[in-house]
């Protein structure tokens, strides 16, 4: 069933621009969804904190929102500590925390980064061009994983190689135009993984109504955590993997089936 937080219509051209004479700044609302962080969303707050000069010495504005998703944890507090507007989501579930975090957001352009990743202040610089370039309706970025997992780095390179040629969006990293985010329904609550696929195909079905472009910035890719590799084993990823193939993605639409982002290990 669609999803609840935004109202979603038909496909259709999207008034993006501000109104002639509006001369308020641009504003920037950071995004991070969190469960059970406290491991790892300082140290991602402090890097997002040290980087958002990008953004004003560009002259925009920017706000920081941390959607704490029913954690058990320290979660909130941490955020708070570090400056964040903490909003609470009590369904545990990725998609209704960004888009919570996305009801509360006020900035003109949305970026949603995990709470384990670290941005580069070059990275920032380049969503920076991309919103002033007045082409760009939403983008993404490349990634790399900490430290040194052969197997894993080789997926990422595939996963990245698909992001570009397909402008597939990685869910770590993704900042969207915030009136075309709520006029698509915001990530659908039908999926409990994947949903930024979901998205990409939406807002690229907005994107060539508009004339406008989905970017994947490569030149200075968001470094983020390989946890995973730590926490499951590989049969538990490869089983992951071989039901969502063998269900055609329907295992996507179950919380248990994506049970390494929900069971709470950290």
């Amino acid at each position: 069933m669609p999803s609840p937080v935004f109202n979603r219509t038909p496909v259709k051209r999207v008034e993006l621009r501000r109104p002639r004479g509006n001369t308020s700044p641009v504003k920037i609302s950071i995004i991070v969804p969190a469960f059970n962080e406290e491991r790892l969303l300082g140290n991602s707050l402090v890097t997002i904190n040290s980087v958002r000069p990008v953004f004003t010495r560009a002259g925009f504005e920017c706000e920081l929102i941390v959607c704490d998703n029913n954690s058990t944890d320290r979660t909130a507090e941490i955020a708070r500590a570090a400056g964040a507007t903490v909003v609470f989501e009590p369904v545990n579930q990725i998609a209704r925390a960004r888009n919570t975090g996305a009801r509360a957001a006020t900035g003109d352009w949305l970026l949603f980064i995990d709470a384990d990743s670290h941005p580069t202040a070059e990275l920032f610089a380049e969503v920076t061009e991309q919103i002033q370039s007045g082409k760009c309706l939403a983008g993404g970025s490349t990634i790399r994983l900490e430290g040194n997992y052969r197997v894993a780095n080789f997926v990422t390179g595939i996963w990245n190689w698909k992001s570009r040629s397909r402008r597939w969006l990685a869910g770590s990293f993704i900042f969207c135009d915030a009136a075309v985010f709520r006029k698509i329904a915001g990530f659908s609550h039908e999926f409990y993984a994947a949903e930024e696929l979901d998205l990409s195909r939406r807002l690229r079905e907005v994107a060539e109504v508009d004339g406008r472009e989905i970017v994947i910035l490569h030149r200075h890719p968001l470094l983020t955590s390989a946890r995973k590799m730590q926490l499951y084993t590989t049969w538990e990823q490869v089983r992951l993997l071989l039901r969502v193939v063998w269900s055609r993605g329907r295992a996507l639409r179950d919380r248990e089936t994506c049970h390494s982002w929900y069971d709470g290990r950290r």
